[in-house]
């Protein structure tokens, strides 16, 4: 439905949007027309933003630098709880309800979340994050309650492709495998690579051309600030007549972030997990309707504010391979870097320790 007024800001890959002239839950609009922001929670509330004005820019400046948190940060699942989730994940494998989980906790501080645009907000964040932690899938969303849908302010920096499209050729590039060294890769983490990769080449068959689907990247290593990751590159050309709606439903949530199979997997992260993800492990990114591109990064490494409130959040895929502190610990790893970047005022040096 149209928006009240020319609104908003959206920032991805060097282009600024302006000016929300339409907002949606419907992906069907993404087929239509114009320029949109994406924003599709894990457990697949979608929300969408056309804007009417887009140029290229580099991140625009915050009117005010990042002043870091006032509190600890807090997480939903504790270092014991999270370790029993492992064993528990074991367990399911052990009786054959399931091969892998990606078992998630989310943390969250205290944050003014003020409108004022004079005060430090995601523009102001995601400078801080863009000096420190320079991501492929940086990004900036930030869009007052419109027509039905809330306020939506979150800052990307997601290392992980969902999905790329560029006319009929649609592609993703699944995560799975971290360290901090490429020596600190396992056997466990190439299994689970290859696992995964056979769980999005199935998801994209639905939807793609017999034939058509193939892995045109395997196990590759990719440096981050901090850590590496091992990546895979799934690609095939849509079948006729299929649009997002049936490219999201048939790959939502993203499988490195779920597990396999897929509806195993989200029975045991409901179980396990007690809070809703949001749009962490979801998609964030935008697509162009009218040039019939999009870039959709998983809503890994990501911020966003809400009931005045920091949010981030941090997980570890779940094979029988799994030792239940590793995984814990891999979890202080991808949250690190970035939680210590959130917490500290904008040129303050990155400190690199764990937050319990």
């Amino acid at each position: 439905m149209p928006a009240a007024a020319p609104v908003g800001r959206a920032w991805f890959g060097g282009l600024l949007a302006t000016g929300v002239v339409e907002v949606s839950t419907d992906p069907a609009v993404l087929d239509r027309v114009g320029w949109w922001a994406v924003v599709i929670t894990f457990e697949g509330d979608v929300r969408l933003w056309r804007f009417a004005r887009q140029e290229p820019t580099a991140l625009p400046a915050a009117l005010a630098p990042w002043q870091g948190l006032t509190g600890r940060w807090a997480s939903s699942l504790g270092q014991r709880q999270y370790q029993e989730g492992v064993r528990e994940i074991r367990r399911r494998i052990r009786e054959g309800e399931v091969y892998q989980v990606n078992l998630c906790r989310s943390m969250s501080a205290q944050v003014d979340d003020t409108a004022d645009p004079a005060a430090p907000g995601p523009w102001a964040l995601a400078a801080t994050l863009a000096a420190g932690n320079p991501a492929p899938y940086a990004g900036v969303i930030d869009v007052p309650s419109l027509a039905g849908l809330p306020a939506t302010r979150l800052v990307c920096a997601s290392p992980e492709l969902f999905l790329r499209r560029d006319g009929e050729v649609i592609t993703s590039s699944p995560i799975k495998g971290t360290g901090v060294t490429a020596a600190d890769l396992l056997p466990k983490d190439t299994a689970e690579n290859v696992m995964i990769v056979d769980l999005v080449r199935n998801d994209l068959q639905h939807v793609c051309r017999p034939g058509t689907v193939e892995v045109t990247g395997l196990l590759e290593v990719e440096h981050h600030p901090g850590l590496v990751h091992l990546v895979s590159t799934v690609q095939g050309r849509l079948a006729a007549g299929v649009g997002w709606p049936q490219v999201l439903a048939a790959t939502m949530p993203p499988g490195s972030v779920s597990g396999a199979p897929k509806s195993s997997a989200l029975r045991a992260i409901a179980d396990l997990e007690p809070m809703p993800r949001g749009p962490y492990c979801g998609a964030i990114g935008w697509v162009d309707a009218d040039a019939g591109t999009a870039n959709l990064a998983v809503g890994i490494r990501s911020f966003w504010w809400d009931r005045g409130r920091l949010w981030f959040g941090t997980g570890a895929g779940i094979t029988w391979g799994s030792d239940p502190a590793a995984e814990w610990a891999e979890t202080e790893l991808k949250a690190a870097r970035l939680t210590s970047l959130a917490s500290a005022p904008a040129g303050s040096p990155v400190t690199e320790g764990v937050h319990r």
